[in-house]
């Protein structure tokens, strides 16, 4: 038998999960998010009210936080939708709404990958870096969907398989701490994943992946929207980019919010002269 809910007991050892995302709060991946980490611990949900795809660690909303009624499987967990980006939504969360360190923050499940330059602009990756500015152990988990699901809740979408991959990390996140150096741990599941579909390290591709589209408008080119750049002989061997899109492995990159470039001592010298 689960206890019941303690997020209000500062001194409770059950394992706080905060979930957030960049869909909004009413997305089906966040929902196959909840129900895999209820297993894991007390889970307390703050995520933006809307859409918020692309925000990155944008920091532009109202902030208006509201309570919402929020159920998996007929159980109610404590929710906030914020009129914000994920950045403020996780700001809300680690900062106002949690009464002990949570053990865990994991933002997703977003429809579509987040791989290769692609990160940066994120707001499902970067309300996980977000969160591990402020302390907390994060994950960040996406689905590979074609781009014209990136924007919707569309329930074409299983998030299942994903669903069991964020479980799987949450758990060895849970038992044996982050992965020493990183920030954050960076979760992709390729279309028609299994629960045997292997997994491996991956470091970020340098590619730019989401490329933006070029359309004739009445007074010249204008850019609208994005497409995918991909092809076989460009993404790195042991990138993101290539174990999801190519070989169909779930990558797992661990990422860090020090973007201080490995420029050796004697490129230094020869560069500072």
């Amino acid at each position: 038998m689960k206890p019941k809910s303690e997020i209000g007991n500062r001194k409770s050892k059950i394992p706080l999960i905060v979930l957030t995302n960049d869909d909004g709060i009413r997305s089906p991946g966040l929902l196959a998010l909840a129900r895999a980490m209820m297993e894991l611990g007390e889970v307390l949900i703050v995520a933006p009210h809307d859409q918020q795809t692309s925000m990155g660690r944008a920091f532009v909303g109202s902030g208006h936080v509201r309570p919402v009624d929020y159920r998996v499987d007929g159980k109610r967990l404590c929710a906030f939708a914020v009129a914000a980006t994920p950045a403020i939504a996780v700001r809300n969360a680690l900062i106002l709404y949690t009464p002990r360190p949570p053990a865990l923050v994991v933002s997703g499940i977003n429809y579509g990958e987040n791989v290769a330059s692609g990160v940066t602009i994120s707001g499902t990756v970067c309300a996980a870096i977000e969160a591990a500015t402020l302390g907390a152990p994060a994950l960040a988990v996406s689905q590979a969907t074609p781009p014209q699901y990136h924007r919707s809740h569309s329930d074409s979408i299983d998030f299942g398989i994903a669903a069991f991959f964020a479980q799987q990390f949450a758990r060895r996140i849970l038992a044996r701490g982050m992965p020493r150096g990183a920030d954050v741990v960076n979760v992709n599941v390729p279309k028609g994943a299994t629960p045997q579909t292997p997994w491996r390290w991956t470091r970020v591709s340098r590619i730019n992946y989401f490329r933006s589209r070029v359309v004739d408008g009445k007074r010249g080119k204008l850019l609208r929207g994005y497409e995918v750049n991909l092809d076989r002989q460009t993404p790195e061997r042991d990138s993101d980019v290539r174990a999801v899109m190519l070989d169909r492995r779930v990558s797992v990159s661990a990422l860090s919010f020090d973007l201080t470039a490995r420029v050796s001592a004697a490129e230094k010298a020869r560069w500072g002269r």
